[in-house]
């Protein structure tokens, strides 16, 4: 599924999913969402308001303003509407992502805890908690608290027997001098020719996430063309990475000068080609294949002898597809273990089978088959 070359305005309104893909939808996130198709999304991220509850202004020693959260759309009454907010976005989302979708949701210590309590009370199966700490995280101007330089993200299934979900993990490892990606990320706030700017040379939006972080959270848990839902669509971040990473989208975002920043800025990005795009995977991604496949497909016949690299066993292959070894039968990794007197042994990589005089492992006759798979699916 391409990435369309154009953005649209959408209104909320019931359509076929595919007519969602790569749009904004202005207007309030839960009149949007209950209009979508359910069981649409692959993967959502939400950046929902922090209820930071400011009190007042904040000021810098020399007495200069902070440029602080304090819009309209981040304010509450209390933490009784704040839940019930919380509670009534998540359930919309939870109704439009796929099975085996996951959702991802950024927060700080005003808000972070009481969302996660909320999924788990709503059924969803938390995966991991992200650390994203700040390079350049802003001062405690007033001394009273540690600095804040961290926010967390909460990934989780949409519910616990979700086992499907996409997790990335050989291109994230790959990408990590082949260690596993931990859990605590490092990246700078959004600034410089990134941060979107208004006319007078303020920040457009206050808490404009920067891309790398979006990068991330989409190579870990989606693949081309799969589509991400962003309920508080902002300044667009999710939208233009989406596009350059050859994912699908679809925004909700109620604030028109938001959206017209977000839809020039989209525009303006170019795509990865596919090749750029393909995704490390490792063996247990791959598809099935039976070792029955290597007789159907000509590679092994009946009646042919296995043997291990040092030709110290030999097995005999029957028609059923499965081995002879000194009158015991059995599976490949069965007959393998028996004639090693092991518990357990691989099949694939203990047998070889004989070509023009060298041994080969019958793996690389399965590597055949999955890339005869590949090319012409």
């Amino acid at each position: 599924m391409s990435v369309k070359s154009a953005l649209h305005y959408a209104p909320a309104a019931a359509e076929p999913a595919s007519r969602w893909h790569n749009t904004i939808i202005r207007g309030d996130c839960l009149s949007a969402l209950a209009h979508m198709p359910a069981r649409s999304i692959d993967v959502v991220f939400a950046d929902p308001p922090y209820n930071l509850q400011l009190g007042g202004t904040l000021s810098r020693p020399d007495q200069s303003r902070v440029d602080a959260v304090d819009d309209d759309w981040d304010k509450f009454a209390d933490f009784a509407a704040y839940d019930a907010f919380t509670k009534a976005w998540l359930i919309a989302c939870r109704r439009v992502l796929k099975p085996g979708g996951t959702l991802w949701v950024i927060g700080s210590y005003h808000n972070i805890f009481r969302v996660g309590a909320i999924m788990q009370d709503l059924g969803f199966w938390l995966l991991n908690d992200i650390i994203w700490r700040k390079s350049n995280p802003m001062p405690n101007f007033r001394g009273r608290r540690f600095q804040n330089a961290h926010e967390t993200l909460i990934w989780a299934a949409r519910e616990q027997k979700d086992k499907n979900y996409i997790f990335n993990y050989e291109a994230l490892k790959a990408a990590n001098e082949d260690v596993q990606m931990r859990s605590d990320w490092l990246f700078p706030l959004c600034t410089g020719g990134e941060r979107l700017k208004k006319a007078d040379g303020k920040k457009l939006h206050p808490t404009q996430k920067p891309e790398a972080l979006l990068a991330r959270i989409m190579l870990a848990s989606t693949r081309p063309g799969d589509i991400v839902l962003d309920p508080f669509f902002g300044s667009g971040t999710t939208g233009a990475v989406a596009k350059k990473l050859g994912r699908n989208f679809v925004g909700i975002e109620r604030e028109e000068n938001y959206i017209a920043a977000a839809k020039e800025r989209i525009a303006a990005v170019r795509p990865y080609a596919a090749a750029e795009l393909e995704v490390l995977r490792g063996k247990k991604a791959e598809p099935r294949i039976a070792f029955l496949s290597l007789l159907e497909a000509g590679f092994l016949q009946a009646g042919q002898a296995l043997y291990d690299k040092k030709r110290e066993h030999a097995a005999l292959v029957r028609a059923d597809g499965t081995l002879v070894y000194k009158n015991q039968a059995g599976s490949i990794h069965k007959i393998g273990s028996w004639a090693q007197g092991l518990e357990s042994c691989n099949g694939w990589t203990f047998w070889h089978y004989e070509d023009e005089g060298a041994l080969k492992p019958i793996d690389s006759l399965r590597g055949e088959i999955r890339r005869q798979m590949a090319a012409a699916g």
